[in-house]
């Protein structure tokens, strides 16, 4: 890579300041929270030393689970210049799910809210360690999670047992400059810096270790191919703790010091005020978020007169919502990335210049720095123009590996360096890339990855299943519907809604299937492996893709639908994550 920057987070947030100390770095609309270069800089330089004055240290696992507070975006760049390790967690993670994170991550400290849309964090965090309330701050001690020690709460609220955030400002006055120095002095780009858990369609999550070259080069990227500039504002509307925000968001903007207008998490009319209000020049987010702002009744009351450019991601973007962006909200220069968290994400992006049918119909070119070929699944050898293959890449985006598994390791890249990535491309005459399907299982919701072994194995534990096959099924609101089709043990009974709700108390609310279906059989070749692919027939043919029905809510179901199948209607073409 030509223009590649070889310089850690920190170092690049410092040249920032250095460069442009009074332009505005992050500005929230929704609270009295503005902070130019240089201010940002010295604030995360405090909170670094607050956390290495509560014993964080280089190589350190520093969780956060937190909606886009402004302290969330302290935590990423104050523990990168202290070379602490961020584990970011999915803000809808329940009990079940944060304790095999914490436990695989060896997470030393975690960082947390009160809690979001009904999951209360800090009675999750209790139950998984019942000493907490009295353990001294930094002291904790529990069998179950010999690494973590340290909980620190955001929120002004004294929980017993973890430092509030603010000690942090604090504590730090207690650290020289010059042992601060010597600690950001130490740190190199090529280490890792960032974990960030995704699973595949066998096993449970997976820590994917992202580097400084990782996540700064592939920002830098991204925010090339917008132009964007220190004039510009990117409204990040996607989660932080998923690529999309931290990457395609955070990374870029930091990059080429744009200013960053975050809303703590998505909803349309926070969003169009920000945009209109802050004069925002860009936006992200995946197309049910442009849908709900374009069919929100005050859509029409808006003006965003300063808007270009930003991406669709995260989910098959529809040609007719792409031109309604284009027409209705004046982005006329909105681009299209693809990728996946191992490869820091980004492989492929359109650009702002190229033009509007290729922006709707292909993923783009590969991104500068990345190498990329189409290969038969089965014999590896590379396809001719035009014929799918999976896609694969090599570059300096290519995660270090995952956390502790070095066989899933070696499954997802090869020995020549190669990143596999489980969908189905293509590539044109141009160097356009088109992404044509799957081989991999994982079901796209909304822009949420979801990965059906994890759900299969957790209702393996309900006692009246004896089996379960989890696939996805089309939907034209999120691309994707999840589908749990099960068997029941002989003599046992099971509702719909209980199948939800016992979901639902346990796993977070985007993996609650809209679909449950109980089977008396699978189908299986004659070795006897099931055939997924012909549950997904069954399914798409059963299902309306249009249908938007809301059903009734099981047990600790915060309104996902439940839907009724539709006989009748034609499967409608699939395609993988774009983002």
């Amino acid at each position: 890579m030509d223009t590649m920057i070889h310089c850690t987070v920190g170092e690049m947030l410092d040249a920032n300041a250095k460069k442009f100390p009074d332009r505005e770095a992050v500005k929230y609309n929704d609270r009295p929270y503005r902070r130019t270069w240089r201010e940002f800089r010295d604030e995360c330089n405090r909170a670094a030393k607050g956390f290495l004055s509560i014993g964080i240290k280089k190589g350190d696992h520093v969780a956060i689970w937190a909606t886009n507070v402004p302290e969330w975006l302290i935590t990423l760049f104050a523990t990168a210049k202290i070379g602490a390790i961020l584990v970011t967690v999915n803000t809808n993670y329940k009990k079940f799910e944060l304790k095999y994170l914490l436990q695989q991550s060896d997470t030393k400290a975690l960082v947390f809210i009160d809690g979001f849309k009904g999951n209360d964090y800090i009675s999750t965090i209790n139950a998984l360690c019942p000493t907490l309330k009295t353990s001294r701050p930094g002291c904790l001690s529990e069998p179950d999670f010999p690494f973590l020690k340290t909980l620190v709460h955001i929120g002004g609220t004294k929980i017993p047992g973890t430092y509030d955030f603010q000690e942090l400002f604090r504590r730090g006055e207690a650290v020289s400059d010059a042992e601060y120095r010597r600690v950001q002095d130490s740190l190199d780009p090529g280490e890792v810096i960032n974990m960030q858990y995704t699973s595949g369609t066998t096993g449970f999550p997976k820590g994917v270790m992202l580097t400084h070259d990782n996540i700064v080069n592939n920002g830098k990227g991204i925010g090339d191919c917008m132009k964007f500039t220190e004039q510009d504002k990117l409204c990040i509307t996607v989660p932080l703790f998923h690529c999309f925000g931290l990457v395609l968001g955070v990374m870029a903007c930091l990059t080429h010091c744009t200013s960053m207008v975050p809303v703590e998490y998505y909803r349309p009319s926070v969003v169009m005020n920000a945009l209109e209000e802050e004069g925002c020049t860009a936006v992200h987010g995946v197309p049910t978020m442009f849908i709900a702002m374009l069919e929100h009744p005050d859509f029409k009351k808006h003006r965003f007169t300063t808007l270009r450019t930003g991406i669709m991601a995260g989910s098959p973007c529809p040609e007719k919502v792409m031109r309604r962006v284009i027409n209705e909200m004046g982005i006329r220069e909105i681009t299209i990335t693809y990728g996946e968290t191992e490869a820091s994400p980004a492989c492929t992006m359109t650009t702002t210049d190229d033009p509007l049918e290729t922006r709707v119909c292909t993923v783009g070119k590969l991104m500068p720095g990345v190498e990329g070929k189409i290969i038969d699944p089965k014999t590896g050898k590379i396809q001719p123009v035009n014929v799918p293959g999976e896609f694969c890449s090599r570059g300096y985006n290519t995660m270090k590996g995952y956390y502790k598994m070095p066989d899933e390791t070696r499954q997802a890249v090869d020995e020549n360096g190669w990143l596999h990535s489980g969908d189905l491309a293509a590539a044109d005459e141009n160097g356009y890339y088109r992404i044509t399907g799957r081989i991999k299982d994982m079901i796209i919701r909304g822009g949420e990855n979801i990965y059906p072994k994890e759900i299969e194995e957790f209702l393996y534990t309900h006692p009246a299943i004896r089996d379960v096959q989890v696939i996805g099924v089309p939907s034209e609101e999120y691309g994707e519907e999840i589908m749990a089709c099960i068997i029941l043990k002989e003599g046992a009974h099971l509702t719909e809604d209980e199948v939800r709700g016992y979901i639902g108390d346990n796993l977070a609310r985007h993996k609650i299937p809209k679909y449950v279906k109980f089977l008396d059989r699978f189908p299986v070749t004659a070795s006897g492996k099931i055939q997924k692919y012909k549950l997904r027939e069954m399914a798409a043919k059963e299902c309306d893709p249009a249908d938007t029905s809301r059903g009734g809510r099981g047990k600790g179901n915060t309104g996902r639908p439940s839907g009724t199948p539709k006989k009748g209607v034609p499967a409608r073409k699939r395609v993988p994550l774009q983002g």
